[in-house]
């Protein structure tokens, strides 16, 4: 099976022999073999333009984590699917969490509309995006969103990327996101923008590679919410819960603000302090199955 692999300027193709072609091949021929946004590549699994020393030098997958937990896999395709319930996922976006017992791998399903994904479409990658086990199964293109965040951030177990509408014009604006109630208080602590223009130029606006995935992780920081300009989203948490539940809350709290600026006629808005949005969001993480089981819920008979 044909495997491509980034090296600076030129594509190695791994075949028998090996050989060189320039760049300008992905963009005549990767339209042939990647799908639309996000859709992945679906006749390749390994790694797209991996950092140079996690390069392999033949076509073996990285090994497992370990062992999982068949619940989690369930766990893992119940939020994708109460995500495309919710309005924050659509036909594209994902989520995905660490793996349990090896923080250098993660878990994510493989390329598929997220109201669709069932346990048996859970995948492991290792932090390159690289599938420990691919089964010629087709990849989301934008895996590396997350694998450089868990990459960067050893607190976050799990990511969702999305592009719920409400949430993308805040990415277009000098007007930043703020806290507009307790359940999204985790933004109180500031939400920030990845312009991918600002350090890539002009792109397909996708985080196609391993160096845009940790370019979007330095713009999230330390925060619980990265907004991308022209695309949508990142939320994070320190469980799967969390960050089904951010996810959701910054689309309803984008809707809230519009309201509350409308509202306001151009005066002040009574947002979150800090100091709110961190006490408030303690207490969110601490009931934070309510929510989930009525998620959870709101999905039987939908797998």
């Amino acid at each position: 099976m044909l495997a491509v692999s980034g090296m600076d300027k030129a594509l190695r193709l791994q075949w028998d022999p090996p050989f060189i072609l320039p760049l300008a091949f992905e963009e005549q021929f990767m339209p042939l073999i990647r799908c639309a946004c996000h859709a992945g590549f679906s006749y390749w699994t390994g790694a797209a333009a991996g950092p140079p020393d996690a390069l392999r030098s033949g076509s073996e997958p990285p090994a497992s984590g370990g062992p999982v937990d068949p619940s989690i896999f369930e766990e893992i395709a119940s939020a994708s699917r109460i995500l495309a319930v919710q309005s924050v996922l659509d036909a594209f976006g994902h989520v995905s969490m660490r793996h349990p017992t090896a923080p250098d791998r993660f878990l994510m399903s493989r390329s598929l509309a997220p109201a669709l994904v069932t346990a048996g479409d859970i995948m492991e990658f290792n932090l390159d995006g690289e599938a420990c086990d691919p089964q010629g199964r087709g990849v989301f293109l934008e895996r590396f969103i997350h694998g450089a965040i868990y990459r960067a951030r050893a607190d976050v177990a799990s990511v969702v990327h999305s592009h719920s509408p409400s949430v993308i014009p805040f990415g277009l604006v000098e007007t930043p996101m703020r806290a507009m109630y307790h359940n999204a208080a985790f933004l109180a602590e500031g939400v920030p923008v990845f312009d991918i223009a600002e350090e890539f130029g002009a792109t397909d606006m996708l985080v196609g590679s391993w160096q845009k995935g940790a370019a979007l992780a330095r713009s999230l920081g330390d925060k619980s919410v990265v907004l991308m300009r022209g695309h949508g989203s990142v939320a994070v948490g320190p469980s799967l819960e969390a960050a089904v539940f951010r996810a959701i809350m910054t689309e309803t709290n984008a809707k809230l603000q519009s309201q509350a600026t409308i509202l306001s006629q151009g005066g002040p808005i009574a947002a979150l302090s800090p100091e709110e949005g961190r006490l408030a969001d303690a207490v969110n993480l601490r009931v934070i199955q309510r929510p989930w089981e009525l998620w959870k819920r709101s999905i039987s008979g939908r797998s």
